[in-house]
């Protein structure tokens, strides 16, 4: 709310009107960070949260990001491009984890680097055919010397008249709640930059935008996405309810017995001095009902492979709803994609959302090396030049056994020269590999 009233104030803007996607977004962002709605407060009936959302999540990622490469080349502006990149490589992972736990994240420079911005910290003011073209954006820095908290508010939109423009607004308080006061960009972390920019010849926003593949089926007309695990949020829920209850079980499971409390004298002793044996702590005492002896054991059953059978039949269903194939969750068990023909006849399911999500990282990363070229143009941050974009990413389908019984046969077949062998699947160095198939061939 103090973003929406900053923007209003300072730049006469509103917020798309999207409600219920907001409120299905905070309520997502709650079980992403492992404070879902349905935690029990009851100490004695405490449900408990295994944070499965934040795996769909981290899993999604993984597989999207396995051997990403992206490689920019074309003129020295490629060459600062991919050194934006290349500093940021690291990251692609988390952003698409991001991306698919708030369904929609932003990507832009911000002077010094690159920002991920979260819905919380963004407003969307203008948009078309569910592409954002508008946005305030906000972002925050502690100055402990001086002990303020400074808050900058950057506004991207088109202008009437085709141009691009980009206003800064900075605000200076105690902490990141307080609405603070207006103050020049020049006194703020951010003085290297531009109070308004102007753009010219700017055919799309400088940001990049990253959202998930499924439609928005609260509101379609919104550009925001929707998190990966919105449509499992009840499966979600029985998950940690039958998750809790399993473990309350075993750890209520142990073994007790009950003995009359005249057994527990030493032998021998008169009863008034009191001397009692110890006991093991399993056995707890007891009155009994009569003089005769009494002992009792109680030794509780579990129902674990009753309640693993409920928890993965929930993982199965998180999982679908997720996009992922059928059985690609199991808990306790061992699971994955074998070999390649596995994975085409059981797991084609998983293999198009993750190339779903690709397909939406490309587009965000387009976006914000766009973003990086406009940039360097209106900083005079490296000489003006055109570049070209490549994505390579690895087969989720990959097995090694494979590959080298395939790349064995072509040397076998003389396709491909011995020492492509050695450097890919034997570890030698290229000087190496040359030197052994030199030797293999003088031998022949």
């Amino acid at each position: 709310m103090l973003l929406a009233d900053r923007a209003r104030e300072q730049f006469g803007v509103e917020r798309a009107p999207a409600w219920e996607t907001e409120r299905l977004l905070r309520r997502c962002a709650q079980i992403y960070r492992g404070r879902p709605d349905w935690l029990d407060p009851d100490p004695d009936n405490t449900i408990r949260t295994v944070d499965f959302a934040k795996s769909v999540c981290s899993e999604t990622a993984r597989l999207a990001t396995l051997a990403v490469g992206v490689a920019i080349s074309g003129s020295p502006r490629a060459v600062w491009l991919q050194e934006q990149i290349d500093r940021a490589y690291y990251s692609l992972r988390h952003w698409v984890e991001y991306g698919c736990a708030f369904g929609t994240v932003i990507l832009k420079p911000n002077g010094e680097g690159i920002d991920l911005v979260t819905p919380d910290r963004f407003l969307i003011t203008d948009w078309a055919d569910g592409t954002v073209r508008g946005a305030v954006f906000q972002s925050g820095r502690y100055d402990p010397e001086r002990g303020k908290y400074y808050t900058r508010l950057e506004y991207h939109r088109f202008l009437a008249d085709g141009r691009y423009a980009i206003s800064n607004r900075c605000y200076a308080g105690r902490t990141a709640q307080d609405r603070g006061k207006a103050v020049p960009i020049e006194a703020t972390p951010w003085a290297g930059l531009a109070g308004d920019v102007i753009a010219e010849n700017v055919d799309r926003p400088l940001f990049g935008v990253l959202r998930t593949p499924q439609a928005n089926h609260l509101e379609p007309d919104s550009p925001m996405g929707m998190p990966i695990f919105a449509g499992a949020l009840e499966e979600l829920r029985d998950l940690d309810v039958a998750y809790s209850r399993n473990a309350a079980e075993i750890y209520d499971s142990r073994r007790l017995a009950l003995l009359d409390d005249r057994l527990t004298e030493q032998a021998g002793a008169p009863v008034a001095a009191g001397r009692r044996l110890k006991l093991p702590r399993f056995i707890k005492k007891a009155f009994g009902s009569g003089p005769s002896e009494y002992y009792q054991e109680i030794d509780p059953a579990l129902h674990t492979e009753v309640r693993l059978a409920g928890i993965n039949a929930l993982l199965g269903q998180i999982g679908f709803k997720c996009g992922f194939s059928n059985g690609y969750f199991v808990f306790n068990q061992r699971s994955g994609m074998m070999t390649a023909t596995q994975v085409e006849a059981d797991d084609r399911r998983t293999v198009q959302l993750i190339k779903d999500v690709r397909d939406k990282l490309e587009t965000a990363l387009d976006g914000l090396i766009y973003a990086l070229d406009r940039f360097a143009d209106a900083y005079e941050l490296a000489p003006a030049g055109a570049y070209q974009v490549t994505y390579d990413f690895g087969d989720i389908t990959y097995n090694r056994e494979e590959d080298r019984a395939r790349w064995y046969g072509y040397v076998a077949d003389g396709r491909v020269p011995f020492r492509y062998y050695l450097t890919r699947f034997e570890g030698f160095s290229d000087q190496g590999a040359e030197a052994l198939e030199k030797a293999a061939t003088d031998k022949q």
